[in-house]
């Protein structure tokens, strides 16, 4: 299987943050999703670091096996 590697920038206004929570949507929910739309496999997105709730990115690098 290969590691694949995502330059992610987005608006965090409308998230909790990047890890996934009950209290809301995160932002690696959304990826993870959008990812299994193209792959049809579940996977578990990695960050290389985390945001609060409201925070933008631009840049940050994530990979998924």
């Amino acid at each position: 299987m290969k590691n694949i590697k995502l330059v992610i920038e987005y608006d965090g206004t409308n998230y909790v943050g990047w890890q996934r929570q009950k209290n809301g949507l995160s932002v690696s929910e959304v990826i993870e999703g959008a990812i299994y739309e193209i792959t049809k496999q579940n996977v578990d997105l990695i960050g290389s670091g985390r945001t609060d709730a409201g925070v933008h990115a631009r840049g940050q690098v994530a990979n998924f096996l």
